[in-house]
């Protein structure tokens, strides 16, 4: 609970921000700047270095890559046959594709299935949404807001990226022991994505243009929250009959809201802030709905 109030207050604080105009314009670039070089890789250092690998988790890391995948495949042929704007297209695919299996899913599985099965959604986290974004994420970022790029320039845009690099590190690094003092350091410093995340995006957030954005809004988030689990169900379900508690908290976490850092990547790649901050603004919050429709649909009670 105390996850979900923090995200309200988030929000808020950065709405209020910004009416008083307390705070320079420039705010949102350097709150994302020190979320890309600070906050993500503490996190990815932290999280990679500890995390137990079990293959039996598969399913779960790899739910994550189909999503995004299909996102990519959908609003990629959608954009072309309704000659969308390439940086639309972009967002949705980035801020729709990828989801909040986190700081919202987390506390979401400890909710619905209980604290012991917090590990899977970790492995959907790390090994899956932290991953994409890192890789495939930036890759489409770079692809839509600079247009036709080598594949080299795409590559370097990947690798200088300062969570993949942190990544490589972290999995350098998993062999050596870490001292309790770094483990507080990389804790307290990822602590701070968030918080200020949430602040930059509602410090950007302007509910008056929604008409105009209510189509591509319904879309990308038609995606994300009914569309993207409900593939994910057909897929392990019912064609290769997966079932039981991990193939139930899978689902749940492909039905999270949007990825906040996926959104924060996009709008550092102007691709349409205006739509990416309404798709976090309103996804967030209808997902607690959608989510627990999704719960009682898992569990036979719906």
């Amino acid at each position: 609970m105390a996850n979900i109030i923090l995200l309200v207050v988030c929000l808020a604080a950065g709405v209020g921000l910004n009416q008083t105009r307390r705070f320079p314009g420039a705010t949102p670039a350097a709150l994302n700047g020190f979320i890309i070089h600070i906050s993500l890789p503490a996190l990815a250092i932290l999280h990679i270095h500890s995390m137990k690998l079990d293959t039996s988790l598969l399913l779960t890391a790899v739910m994550a890559w189909l999503v995004f995948g299909a996102a990519w495949g959908i609003f990629g042929v959608a954009g072309k046959i309704l000659e969308m704007d390439r940086k639309r297209v972009g967002a949705l695919i980035l801020v729709a594709g990828l989801g909040n299996t986190s700081f919202v899913g987390l506390p979401m599985i400890e909710a619905y299935f209980g604290k012991q099965h917090l590990g899977i959604g970790i492995i959907a986290d790390q090994l899956g949404s932290f991953m994409v974004l890192s890789t495939l994420g930036i890759l489409v970022a770079t692809l839509y807001s600079a247009g036709a790029v080598s594949t080299r320039q795409m590559a370097r845009k990947v690798l200088v990226f300062p969570p993949f690099q942190a990544l490589l590190l972290a999995f350098i690094l998993r062999p050596v022991p870490f001292p309790p003092w770094t483990i507080i350091i990389l804790e307290k410093l990822g602590a701070t994505l968030t918080p200020l995340a949430l602040v930059s995006v509602g410090f950007q957030l302007h509910l008056g243009g929604i008409r105009a954005l209510i189509k591509p809004l319904a879309a990308g988030l038609g995606y994300k929250l009914l569309l993207a689990p409900a593939l994910i169900w057909l897929l392990y379900s019912f064609l290769l009959g997966a079932s039981g508690i991990v193939t139930q908290v899978t689902i749940f976490e492909a039905a999270m809201a949007p990825m906040i850092t996926a959104g924060i990547i996009a709008i550092d790649h102007d691709l349409e802030p205006g739509l990416v901050t309404l798709m976090l603004g309103i996804g967030i919050p209808l997902s607690f709905v959608t989510l627990h429709l999704w719960h009682l649909f898992l569990t036979g009670g719906l």
